[in-house]
């Protein structure tokens, strides 16, 4: 697969913390001490880096994350998985959007995450792998991410699931609590809320594969984060008391953009990035990463997990059982080895909501 483009370019995220936070234009720029024209220029993509330290520093960003972000210096490399996971990126106007296969490899259970635009890719990978998807699980219900559930549950039998703040109008779909657990035989998947860009807005945390994975639809991009007008530092609030506390080696499946690690965004995300990077060994410091309670705040209002244990027909089993053993993260494989980053890929796109 080429690699995918990151969603967001520095100006994006300028733009979406901007408009997150609330602050216009004329007000940013009075509190940065900048010339309009500067602001201007770099508002439509021209990377003047002290502009962009300055108006980093007003927006809640990282000024060095952001310039990383400007100068197009970083791009995520993930792990491979080896089995029981499969990523799709799909066509979306002038964008994409990604969806997820999770799948025991033992029992051959699978479950869905968002749909995206076409399902096509995924049921050859379906057939080839002999899986059974008995659920689809929803991040949120944006129309791009819930665009081919109708295809996907005629073509599967599977049982549709989202969060109950967005219930959705499909017959036989059902919702779910924060903190539940869906089993797909040895594999758990935790719902962690992460609202903001939408009220229901879920990071679905996998454990059982050979890296702890993350599928958290628009809470978290590569460099960036999804829009909202309203919620914005809710989302950011919830995001990094709930993804950012997970295992450092946990796999970022996001909405959009390409796969990431939670390592990389703690790094270059300027929206979760400490304001100063720490060089690479060889190349002299700066100033130290900020402390880890920057990095993740305690959750302490989570409910109790819940647990639902997916069936071995399509009806679905009854929902919300506690479960109190958990299911401790698995190792990672010898047989995982790192991927290639090869050339980087950005583009420039339209800047929305997402």
């Amino acid at each position: 697969m080429p690699l995918i483009p990151l969603e967001d370019n520095f100006n994006d995220v300028i733009a979406k913390a901007q408009r997150g936070y609330g602050i216009s234009d004329a007000d940013l720029v009075a509190r940065a001490e900048v010339s309009l024209e500067d602001f201007a220029a770099v508002k439509s993509g021209i990377p003047l880096l002290p502009v962009v330290r300055r108006l980093a520093r007003h927006l809640k960003l990282s000024p060095d994350a952001l310039v990383v972000l400007a100068k197009k210096e970083a791009y995520p490399r993930p792990p491979i998985f080896p089995r029981g996971f499969a990523m799709f990126n799909t066509p979306d106007e002038d964008i994409t959007v990604n969806n997820y296969l999770v799948w025991d490899p033992k029992t051959r259970e699978a479950a869905a995450v968002d749909t995206g635009t076409n399902i096509t890719d995924l049921l050859d990978v379906v057939k080839s792998q002999q899986l059974r998807v008995v659920a689809v699980l929803l991040t949120h219900t944006h129309s791009d991410h819930r665009a081919a559930l109708p295809a996907l549950l005629a073509a599967t039998g599977a049982q549709a699931w989202s969060h109950e703040r967005e219930p959705l109008d499909t017959p036989g779909a059902r919702t779910f609590a924060d903190n539940a657990y869906f089993h797909l035989g040895n594999i758990a998947i935790k719902t962690l809320p992460t609202p903001g860009h939408s009220p229901g807005q879920t990071t679905f945390y996998v454990q059982g594969l050979s890296w702890p994975l993350a599928l958290c639809g628009d809470s978290l991009f590569s460099a960036s984060v999804g829009g909202s007008p309203t919620r914005f530092a809710e989302q950011i609030k919830n995001s990094r008391a709930r993804i950012f506390s997970l295992p450092k080696d946990t796999v970022i499946g996001p909405g959009h953009g390409p796969l990431t690690t939670l390592a990389h965004e703690r790094r270059y995300n300027p929206f979760f990035a400490p304001d100063r990077l720490a060089s690479p060994a060889g190349k002299g410091t700066t100033a130290a990463p900020a402390s880890a309670s920057a990095q993740a705040e305690a959750d302490a209002t989570a409910a109790p997990a819940r647990a639902v244990d997916l069936p071995k027909r399509p009806r679905a089993g009854k929902a919300g059982r506690p479960d109190n053993k958990g299911t401790p993260p698995a190792k990672p494989s010898k047989s995982a080895k790192p991927g290639r980053d090869g050339a980087r890929a950005f583009k420039s796109r339209r800047n929305r909501s997402a």
